[in-house]
């Protein structure tokens, strides 16, 4: 059997952060409050390489698509993806890559710096890394999702995405809460 060795997180891995793009995971139906996170992050990071123009680095807004597998991976970060299912084929990816584009430009309309939207496939983490790489971002977004009832022992068990991230990943995750519990309720487990 052999054994490579995972790069670990290093200083020499560290991508430059001023300047540098972030990669920002979203999902339909999301709140705002998470393109409005790295936007503002986005305004405070720009600076020393090359978004002198904006003031903000450039966003890089990406979904994953679990019903749809990977063809190709391009070295700008966009994919190539089809059906999970072939004998299921359906087309509602593209109306839903059309309302999550409109739903970015509506609630970026008042962000002056650049941002990008791209429609990925498979696992989250995994489609969130590559993104990253692609366009050598500081840092990912992501929002925490507040799971009830059964889905929260399901969601401890399995990770969640940012969890995932910092498990395959080097790069820091930002998240953002999307919901609080009050500290003195019962653990919900």
């Amino acid at each position: 059997m052999v054994h490579h060795r995972v790069p670990q997180p290093s200083p020499e891995r560290m991508a430059p952060v001023p300047g540098a793009p972030l990669v920002v995971g979203v999902s339909p139906g999301q709140p705002e409050l998470v393109a409005l996170t790295a936007a503002a992050w986005a305004v405070a990071l720009g600076g020393a390489r090359g978004a002198e123009a904006t003031g903000a680095v450039p966003l890089y807004f990406g979904y994953a698509d679990p019903d749809r597998v990977v063809e190709t991976e391009f070295p700008d970060g966009t994919v190539r993806h089809a059906d999970l299912d072939p004998d299921q084929a359906d087309d509602s990816w593209q109306e839903r890559e059309q309302r999550i584009r409109e739903f970015l430009t509506r609630t970026l309309a008042d962000h002056a710096g650049p941002w990008e939207f791209r429609y990925l496939a498979g696992r989250p983490d995994r489609a969130l890394t590559h993104l990253a790489r692609a366009v050598r971002a500081s840092a990912i977004v992501v929002g925490a999702r507040h799971p009830s009832g059964a889905e929260r022992m399901r969601e401890f068990f399995a990770a969640s995405v940012a969890v995932q991230l910092t498990r395959h990943q080097h790069r820091p995750v930002i998240i953002v809460p999307l919901a609080v519990v009050d500290w003195r309720a019962p653990a919900p487990w």
